[in-house]
């Protein structure tokens, strides 16, 4: 389980959030969202222990993270803004580096497979640069499908993806859910989340405290 105790960040001279407390569990989903400016990607920046709070704490099965780091990386899956791709590497070397760097061994023949589910038929040898936004994106999430990560925090993991690619995902939320894994996402766009147990949270009213 994730729990987040009286949460506060604060950039420069504006509090963002404060007193934010939440828990998420096996098979929950929570769909975090706000304003723009609001602080959601702060907040998904500390839940993934990349910035220290100002105050508060984040734990993971009762634990502060701050004192289990690298065993709560290894059960985390962090996909933000940015895809994280190297221009010059091909999406299948792109989805291996970062799976190398996550400890999985994923053999190439299963990259390539995992690509193709993501649509990509085709794109798979070619360079990040060349490929669209969407593309870009799809290489990305196809991390997705080869995580044995239980925690998954995505930043807006729909945008730039067409109706099937956005279709695909809400599957493969759906079924990571399902399996008893746990999801923190944020997102705009109108999509079905999943049918399983989905909690909200929304920054920037009164109640957190800084507006």
């Amino acid at each position: 389980m994730l729990e987040v105790v009286n949460l506060q960040c604060i950039r420069g001279d504006r509090c963002l959030f404060s007193g934010i407390g939440f828990t998420v569990g096996e098979g929950e989903l929570l769909h975090l969202y706000g304003h723009n400016g609001s602080g959601k990607t702060t907040l998904m920046r500390a839940l993934c222990g990349l910035i220290a709070p100002t105050e508060g704490e984040v734990r993971w099965n009762d634990e502060p993270i701050r004192r289990q780091r690298e065993e709560y990386a290894a059960e985390l899956l962090y996909l933000g803004h940015k895809n994280g791709l190297k221009d010059d590497l091909t999406g299948v070397e792109n989805l291996l580096v970062a799976c190398r760097l996550a400890g999985l061994s994923v053999p190439e023949d299963r990259a390539w497979e995992v690509l193709e589910q993501m649509g990509l038929r085709g794109h798979e040898d070619l360079p990040a640069r060349v490929l669209s936004q969407g593309q870009q994106k799809r290489v990305a999430l196809a991390r997705l499908l080869l995580s044995q990560a239980p925690l998954w925090i995505l930043d807006e993991p729909f945008v730039g993806l067409d109706v099937a690619a956005v279709a695909l995902l809400e599957k493969v939320l759906a079924e990571h859910v399902a399996r008893g894994g746990m999801v923190i996402l944020t997102t705009h766009q109108e999509v079905a989340l999943t049918t399983g147990k989905v909690k909200k949270l929304r920054l920037g009213w009164k109640e957190d405290g800084c507006v």
